[in-house]
Formats: C-alpha cells, sequence, structure tokens
C-alpha cells in the first residue's frame, strides 16, 4: 500500500478521494487549512498546511509515495504546488482536473463553446487549463492529470466507468457525467496502476 500525501482533502472530490484511499488500506496524510473538518478514518492522519507556502508545504509532502492535489485552480498557484512537490523529492503527482480545456471536436474546447462553461466558473476553468500547462512542462515529475466530466456531481460509488483522453466523454444520452465517488475509484486505480504518466485523461459514464 502506498504513503499518500492528500492536499485538499474535506471538498466534494477530495473527501471522496479520502474515503476510497482509506478503504484500499493506503496510508494518507490530509493535508488542510482545518484538520478538525478532516474525517476520521483509519490510517489517516490530517495535517494542517497551506497551499501558498511551498516550503511548508513540503515539509508535510516529505516522505510520501505520492502527492495527490484536490484543490481550487483560481486560490491555487501551480507554480507553488509543483515547487512544494518538487522539494519534497516526490516524483508521482495526481492533480484533481477540471473538464474546460477537454475537446468537444478537434481543437475545440469545452470552454471554447457557448454555454460550455458558465460565466461564474469561467475562471476556475481558465485557472484548471493554466495548470494542465504548468504540468506539461514539468518533465521531472511523474503527473497525471484527470478530468471529470462536464457534470461532476454526487452520486453512488458503482465502479463502471469509462477513461479518455483529451475528448469529453458521453454517455448514449448525450450527458457527459461523473459522480464524485466513481471519480475517486478511477484517480486511485491510477494511483495503484499508473497508466497516464505525464498526460491528462479523463473519465465519465
Amino acid at each position: 500500500m502506498a504513503n499518500v500525501a492528500l492536499v485538499g482533502a474535506t471538498g466534494n472530490a477530495g473527501s471522496r478521494i479520502l474515503a476510497e484511499l482509506a478503504a484500499r488500506g493506503h496510508r494518507v496524510t490530509a493535508v488542510v487549512r482545518n484538520p478538525e473538518k478532516v474525517p476520521a478514518h483509519t490510517g489517516v492522519i490530517a495535517r494542517q498546511g497551506n497551499a501558498d507556502d511551498p516550503a511548508g508545504l513540503a515539509a508535510l509532502l516529505d516522505g510520501h509515495d505520492a502527492v495527490i492535489s484536490s484543490l481550487h485552480f483560481a486560490a491555487s498557484d501551480p507554480a507553488k504546488l509543483i515547487a512544494a512537490v518538487r522539494q519534497a523529492g516526490i516524483k508521482r503527482y495526481i492533480v484533481v482536473g477540471g473538464a474546460g480545456g477537454l475537446e468537444v471536436a478537434p481543437g475545440v474546447r469545452v470552454i471554447d463553446i457557448e454555454n460550455g462553461v458558465p460565466e461564474a466558473y469561467r475562471p476556475e476553468s481558465r485557472a484548471g487549463i493554466a495548470f494542465n500547462a504548468a504540468l506539461r512542462q514539468a518533465d521531472d515529475l511523474e503527473w497525471s492529470f484527470l478530468s471529470p466530466s462536464a457534470e461532476f456531481v454526487p452520486g453512488t460509488r458503482t465502479g463502471t466507468f469509462r477513461l479518455g483522453r483529451d475528448q469529453l466523454l458521453r454517455d448514449d444520452s448525450g450527458r457527459s457525467w461523473i459522480s464524485y465517488e466513481d471519480y475517486a475509484v478511477a484517480l486511485v486505480d491510477e494511483l495503484e496502476q499508473p497508466k497516464h504518466i505525464r498526460s491528462r485523461f479523463t473519465v465519465g459514464y
């Protein structure tokens, strides 16, 4: 089992990833601003950390096999996060991505189409695209950027979904969606059996 640092373990995606990691027996350090909000799981310890402090964050990440970050892009700086992972000497870095940069047609992204990304979410979407671009320059890291489908919603853990690369996935009805729970399954699968090193991929029904 891996010794994993999860940065941002109390959000919609992060809390499900934390539960999935714990259920599979991984040891997890949940790095958050408010440790008291981290749900209790076997094998999980909570530590207070700040993503804006690369040196302090690196100290918390040190000694882990992998880092997973599940943070709002508009409220974090990819350069600082990547610097902290590097300073901690960790190669494996998995990022909870966004759907805005996925393609709906060759050269046309979700964020490019009318109503593709609601106006309120466009800053977050643009920041996620910038984060993915920063990772593509990090050839020294074994990074993966897992984009959800267009609808990223609470649901159930079915363990049944599809993986893709740069194209937005849709189900038979045309809906593009994935539950937080099944997203977490796909992400922890990638941790355990890496298949998307230095690349973006996506998950959907």
